[in-house]
């Protein structure tokens, strides 16, 4: 296999910039950069590099051989000054050497398939190279460190146990399994189809977590849906006009609420139009309207207690629902209780005014809570993937089929539907079937990962 070196750091003028090698020939590398001697094991040295007998730069080397190191292949550091000139002469230097330019997460890649962690392990580390809130870091590390893949090789070393024992008796075709060993089988069975289940029926917080939660704002045209865009994000994402129909698209922002990631995406107003491209964008905010994890279900304090019909008919069970322009309402004082909405929609509005600034941390108070509910940290790990969860609904399927007792009477298809449930778990951690999914995930990676 080749040795490979990337610049780990990002690109660009910097203080410092790591060039990693990884390979055979990474110690090989080091001396003729001019390197009398190869360092001692992970103990940081400075020395001079040199491309032939140009000098390069003085830099810190750090060694870390196999298998001891992230690669679990040689692996050689340098850090030296982080002008582009630097890192280019260098990288040209080991490019004539005979070294590998790294492919998007090449390093990782080598890691995996040198028995340094499992899929699930690169998947988290993937996780929190692109982490941006406090809880996508926290989840990505506890991925990371193997919790995840712990839990699902446990259940597959489960299966694997009882696969031993259902084989044993193929080689006896005449002997049927005794009732007492069926019996206490489906038992085991149904303990950890319940445990796989209960993982399963997480309101999939994990994968919102790891992609954001989104959350659309709707209403009727001038309802103030860009102007509350605009002041969640704390600056001018959006236009905000007088005229109804100025938001056309679906306009998004990328915060960090209460450390969760959260996508707030504007939509254009909610009405009947003769207009091609505004048709096109009503279409488009019911879209996001259905897809987004919440609605912020905007409405005009002004038209109380008669609503707009279509913005009322957006309101459900994952809506917030909040009243605008109580300052400009001609029937009520901002504060003399709240709007009323019809009963059947079952929800309490809260009352701003983002012309005057009131109520809004009572919103933001609401939306941080509604967030804390939908995504509270749980002790158990969290299913990160779709990947994940199709895997596991799929072993699952095959371990309640074994709930039955009748499909014991063929035990060779009692064996298969434990080697199947046994493979799609492998399948998560790369166990098994690995390189159908490495190019999938590590394309993703950033170049020197």
């Amino acid at each position: 296999m080749s040795t490979i070196f990337a610049e780990s750091t990002a690109r660009g003028k910097a203080g410092i910039a790591v060039i990693r090698i990884s390979g055979s020939g990474a110690g090989k590398a080091l001396l003729k950069l001019g390197i009398k001697k190869i360092p001692q094991p992970r103990r940081a040295v400075v020395a001079k590099i040199y491309g032939g007998s140009e000098l390069i730069d003085s830099a810190l080397i750090l060694w870390m051989p196999a298998p001891h190191s992230f690669t679990g292949e040689d692996v050689a550091e340098i850090h030296l000054h982080g002008s582009r000139a630097t890192v280019n002469i260098l990288s040209k230097t080991l490019l004539d050497m005979g070294l590998t330019p790294a492919e998007p997460g090449e390093f990782t890649r080598r890691a995996l398939m040198n028995g340094k962690m499992d899929l699930t392990e690169a998947e988290g580390l993937a996780d929190l190279i692109d982490a941006e809130t406090r809880a996508q870091a926290k989840q990505a590390v506890r991925q990371m460190q193997g919790e995840l893949g712990n839990l699902y090789e446990s259940w597959r070393e489960k299966i694997i146990q009882a696969l031993a024992h259902i084989e044993a008796y193929i080689d006896f075709p005449d002997e049927d399994l005794p009732p007492a060993l069926i019996q206490d089988f489906i038992k085991k069975i149904k303990e950890l189809s319940g445990s796989i289940s209960a993982h399963l029926d997480d309101n999939k917080r994990g994968e919102i977590i790891r992609r954001g939660f989104h959350v659309a704002i709707v209403g009727a045209p001038n309802v103030g849906k860009s102007t509350l865009l605009n002041w969640l994000a704390r600056r001018d994402i959006a236009i905000v006009s007088a005229i109804p129909g100025t938001t056309r698209d679906v306009i998004e922002v990328n915060l960090d609420l209460a450390g969760f990631p959260v996508t707030i995406a504007d939509t254009a107003g909610i009405r009947e139009s003769k207009d091609a491209i505004e048709i096109e964008g009503v279409r488009r905010a019911r879209l996001r309207a259905e897809e987004s994890d919440m609605k912020i279900v905007m409405l005009d304090a002004a038209e109380a207690p008669d609503f707009n019909k279509e913005s009322l008919g957006l309101i459900d069970e994952n809506s917030l629902v909040v009243v605008n322009k109580c300052d400009l309402s001609p029937r009520r004082k901002p504060g003399s209780g709240k709007p009323q909405i019809p009963a059947s929609a079952g929800m309490t509005p809260i009352e701003i005014s983002l012309k005057n600034q009131t109520g809004l941390d009572e919103l933001l108070s609401a939306i941080t809570k509604i967030l804390e509910q939908r995504l509270a940290p749980s002790d158990a790990p969290q299913i990160t993937r779709e990947r994940h969860r199709a895997l596991l609904s799929e072993a699952l399927t095959h371990l309640q089929n074994l709930e039955n007792p009748a499909i014991f009477k063929t035990t060779e298809l009692a064996a298969e539907n434990l080697r199947a449930a046994a493979t799609a778990i492998g399948k998560i951690t790369g166990r098994i079937d690995l390189e159908e999914v490495l190019d999938e995930l590590f394309k993703s990676f950033c170049i020197g990962k």
